[in-house]
Order: C-alpha cells, then sequence, then structure tokens
C-alpha cells in the first residue's frame, strides 16, 4: 500500500468524484483510478460503486476510509514532525540523571535552551550510576549526569562540571541543631541513615568505619525523600552532597576531619552523532559557573 494511493481514496471518498478528485491531487484521472484500483486489489474488494453521477462508497470502502484516514493523517504528522526536526523548530533533549542528583540544578539552563527553539521536548531518565551508562550506551540517552559512572567503556566522554563536599543533616530538635560545624566524636553515638541510591554511599560509610564510626545500627534509606523525613522525625541524620535540596527547618554542618567529597561529570557517548538541543545543553552545562551552587 502506497501513501498517494490512500490519498487519493481520500479524495475520491470526500468529492465521490474520480474527476474532481484527480484534479483536487493534481494528477491524471487515469493515473488516480489506476492506484485506487491497485489499492483494491491489495485489501480484495471494490471501495466505489462507480454510478453516475456521483461516486459512492462501497460497505468494504465505508469500513477502510476511518482506517485510511487515520494512517495518512499519522503519516503526514510525521513527515511534519520530521521537518519540523530538521529545520531546528523542535528539538529534543533526552538526558539520564542518576536518583543523587537533583533536577534543579539543571533548571536554569533548561530555561535558557528553552528560549533557542521554538519547541522543546523533555526525557528525562532516573536510574543508578549503571542504569544511566545503560541509557547512554543503548542510545536512549544523548547525556548523561552522574557523581560517578562505574564504566570503563572508551567510548564515554566525562566532563567534570563541579565539587562539593556532603555535610551532614539533623532534625531541629536534635542535639546538634544549629552548629555550623561538627566534630567526629560528636557522631559516636548518633544513629547514621544510608543514603544507597548515592554513587558515593559505600564510599562515605568507609571513610566513617575508619574514624571508629558505628554505621552498623543505621537505617539504610532508598530515596532522597524518605530520607528527609527520618531526619525530621529525628529518627537518624545524614550525610548529603552540598547541593540535595534540604528543608530550612532542616540544619546542616561540616564534619570537621573527615574528607568526603563528591565531583558530579557530564557524559557523553564519543564518536556519537549529537542533536543541536543535545550540543547546545553539552556546552552550556560545561561553560557553566557551578562555584556559587556548589559551595
Amino acid at each position: 500500500m502506497e501513501m498517494h494511493q490512500v490519498r487519493y481514496f481520500l479524495a475520491v471518498a470526500q468529492l465521490l468524484n474520480f474527476t474532481r478528485a484527480a484534479e483536487e491531487c493534481n494528477v491524471t484521472q487515469p493515473s488516480l483510478t489506476r492506484a485506487i484500483k491497485q489499492l483494491e486489489a491489495e485489501l480484495g474488494g471494490d471501495l466505489f460503486r462507480r454510478e453516475r453521477p456521483a461516486a459512492q462508497l462501497t460497505e468494504l470502502g465505508q469500513r477502510m476510509h476511518p482506517l485510511l484516514k487515520q494512517c495518512y493523517d499519522a503519516a503526514v504528522g510525521a513527515r511534519s514532525l520530521a521537518s519540523s526536526f530538521k529545520s531546528g523548530e523542535i528539538g529534543a533533549l533526552r538526558i539520564a540523571l542518576t536518583h543523587s542528583i537533583d533536577l534543579a540544578l539543571l533548571i536554569p539552563h533548561l530555561n535558557e535552551i528553552k528560549r533557542q527553539f521554538n519547541r522543546l521536548e523533555f526525557r528525562f531518565l532516573r536510574g543508578s550510576a549503571r542504569e544511566v551508562g545503560d541509557f547512554l550506551k543503548k542510545g536512549d540517552a544523548e547525556l548523561g549526569i552522574a557523581a560517578e559512572i562505574d564504566e570503563a567503556w572508551d567510548r564515554l566522554d566525562v566532563w567534570p562540571l563541579f565539587t562539593e563536599n556532603f555535610e551532614l543533616v539533623v532534625g531541629d530538635g536534635h542535639r546538634l541543631a544549629g552548629r555550623n560545624s561538627v566534630e567526629l566524636d560528636d557522631l559516636r553515638s548518633e544513629l547514621l541513615l544510608s543514603r544507597t541510591f548515592c554513587e558515593h554511599a559505600r564510599r562515605i560509610s568507609a571513610s566513617l568505619r575508619e574514624h571508629g564510626i558505628d554505621i552498623e545500627q543505621g537505617h539504610e534509606v532508598s530515596n532522597e525523600r524518605d530520607l528527609i523525613e527520618l531526619v525530621e522525625a529525628e529518627m537518624g541524620i545524614a550525610m548529603v552532597p552540598h547541593t540535595s535540596p534540604v528543608p530550612e527547618r532542616l540544619t546542616r554542618a561540616a564534619v570537621t576531619g573527615l574528607d568526603a567529597r563528591r565531583t558530579v561529570n557530564l557524559y557523553g557517548i564519543a564518536g556519537r552523532q549529537r542533536t543541536a538541543v543535545g550540543n547546545a545543553v553539552m556546552r552550556m552545562l560545561r561553560g557553566a559557573d557551578w562555584r556559587a551552587i556548589a559551595g
């Protein structure tokens, strides 16, 4: 089935006249008639009763009309969409982030990108560090943002964006609330919440363990929202990156003597052609001044 056959069929179905339909489609009547006969042969029956003064749809033609119209409209829509993408009127951004990256970090840059395109479509994918790497490999995402991807693939491009410290977060009624900094000894009697969704969770735990901090009795938490609720309920304290969103009613504090940092990176695939949006976002993120955000 060819799309021009469907177009000719729809024209005759609307005008109920082969001559006028041929004029509407800017073809000769024999060409239009031949195309419709070929379509009828493929579908196994007549689509029109060729009567005078007007053609009439057969039962088969009536049943096929909505299906062929839907098919034709979809094809026209696809062609229009492809043309818009090619001309730059529409852009699409597919970006993968690990669970520990706050999307708010990207909002100012995405707002700026939106001004460069008449229409911009976003697709955000979330996953673990390994899943972000898989999204990039399979082409599901064009760019990735993660603190660390445990992947030694030689086609993986890595551009560091910023480095930030991990900080202690406690509830406003906690004994450590209100302090700008705390000592490692202050943590020895505390119940620590482990952010298992964070790429650096094991590293933070290992560093605390090296300083004699008992983390075996802590709770494991699989998402940021649950972590915050537990801290607010004073069911534990947590180490979070500086850019993690924390309500004002919670207290942040540096931990003196604990070297706990992470570098947030932008990832792409070397040699893979990027869209105009992907290139623009990559340049914008790499050129941004992250110092105020990263503390």
